[in-house]
């Protein structure tokens, strides 16, 4: 055979050899893992690294084992005291089985979306509104129980579920408006009514205090004149206590008794006082 011939058959499958070397490594990255199949058969997840996949009779599948944030589509509900309401919501899932995940479903992440869907209608739907909006943690822990349970077969862990968005009819969020005003009232008129039952007990105890002391009557009258008298532009008339100004009627009825007194004695002197000077 002609030597370059020879040579030229050698290059061709040293180059196909080299090629089948190059499509033989596969790299596997930290967050990832090759679920690799032999003729069909799974033999297993490996990574991270570099390996060696024969062509034509392997095949590897790269699986991300990095969190998944799946954002669900708004979901129409019909909630059990026949609220209709528009639910947005989040799950955040991951897979532990990469082998699970790529034989046991066709395509883990488009099955998890639809088992999220259908649990957040059926969930919520068995749900009255306020529980909804008052007790989204347990909504949110009930979610999650029950979609892990379907997804747990698949190799994929449901971390956590979370509703995002509870949008309400027009109609709906005017009647809870009207709704939250009229308890803001309730709470205000009881606090001012509680206000009223605490300063009634507080006057009380004073005028039993002001009853048994009658100088604090008097200091009180003295107070409130003192307060009055700042406003200049405005005539006042305050009356005075009795007791305040009884010790003064007491001493003007003593000089009149003493005055008539004295006038009644005056004219029975007078004319003994003209005998004596005749």
């Amino acid at each position: 055979m002609d030597p370059a011939v020879i040579s030229v058959i050698v290059i061709v499958l040293a180059f196909i050899a080299l090629m089948l070397l190059f499509a033989s490594i596969r790299v596997v990255q930290q967050y990832e893992r090759g679920v690799i199949f032999v003729l069909g058969r799974l033999t297993g997840a490996k990574g991270p690294g570099v390996f060696f996949v024969f062509p034509f009779i392997s095949r590897i599948i790269k699986v991300d084992l990095r969190i998944v944030t799946l954002t669900v589509p708004p979901q129409e509900v019909i909630t059990r005291d026949n609220v209709t309401i528009k639910v947005t919501a989040v799950v955040y899932f991951y897979v532990v089985n990469p082998a699970a995940a790529v034989v046991n479903v066709m395509n883990f992440i488009q099955a998890t979306t639809q088992i999220g869907q259908t649990t957040l209608r059926n969930v919520l739907g068995q749900s009255e509104l306020d529980e909804l909006l008052a007790q989204r943690n347990k909504i949110n822990r009930e979610l999650q129980t029950i979609i892990d349970e379907h997804t747990e077969r698949w190799g994929v862990k449901v971390t956590a579920v979370e509703i995002k968005d509870v949008e309400l009819p027009v109609t709906m969020q005017r009647a809870m408006a009207k709704q939250a005003e009229a308890e803001r009232e309730k709470r205000a008129k009881i606090i001012h009514a509680e206000g009223e039952l605490q300063a009634s007990a507080q006057l009380a105890q004073a005028a039993n205090v002001i009853g048994s002391q009658p100088a604090t009557l008097q200091l009180r009258y003295l107070q409130t004149l003192t307060e009055i008298a700042v406003e200049k532009n405005s005539t006042i008339i305050f009356p005075l206590p009795l007791d305040l100004i009884e010790p003064l009627l007491g001493i003007m009825r003593n000089r009149t008794t003493e005055e008539s007194v004295n006038g009644h004695e005056r004219p029975s002197e007078s004319p003994t006082a003209r005998l004596s000077g005749d």
